[in-house]
């Protein structure tokens, strides 16, 4: 059954929400300036710069599904 056989009947459609928000000011300067230090520490950018940017960003997945 291709997808325009589908279209007359009644199937849940399931999809993923990424929220990305800044945290508050404090937090977000705690992971600069650890971010920072582990670069100037020579540690590798692979796990710096995206531990740093999980400390600054509040990020939240969700799973939806909507009946149709």
């Amino acid at each position: 059954m291709n997808r325009a056989q589908l279209e007359g009947f009644m199937v849940p459609r399931v999809g993923v929400t990424v929220d990305i928000h800044p945290r508050d000011l404090p937090i977000a300067l705690i992971g600069t300036a650890g971010g920072t230090f582990a670069l100037w520490a020579d540690a590798p950018a692979k796990i710096v710069i995206p531990t740093a940017l999980l400390i600054v960003f509040n990020l939240r997945i969700r799973r939806w599904r909507r009946r149709t």
